[in-house]
This record gives structure tokens, sequence and C-alpha cells, in this order.
């Protein structure tokens, strides 16, 4: 039981230390580089679907 307490001390501690409009901000960056990635790639894709269908 002693080990549950000093878990939970633990967790409520780094909740306090961490902010988390810094937390949700970094995944919100990650998330948007993620998503720029993709759109380049599809397309990249469809313009040569696009030029290989005329030739």
């Amino acid at each position: 039981m002693k080990k549950n307490g000093i878990v939970i001390l633990s967790l409520i501690l780094l909740l306090i230390s961490l902010s988390g409009c810094d937390f949700i901000g970094t995944i919100f960056k990650t998330g948007m580089g993620v998503g720029v990635i993709i759109v380049v790639i599809v397309l990249v894709l469809i313009l040569y679907l696009f030029r290989k269908r005329r030739v």
C-alpha cells in the first residue's frame, strides 16, 4: 500500500511540474508536420499518375 502512495504522489508532482499547454502544443506541431508530409506525398503521387497516363 505504501508503494501505491508513492506512485500517486509521483504522478501528482509530475502533472504539476509539466505545463499542459506546452505538451499539447508539441503534439499539434508534430501532427501538423506529419500531415504536411502526407499531403506532399499524395500530391506527388497524383502528379506522377497523371503524367504516366498522358504518355
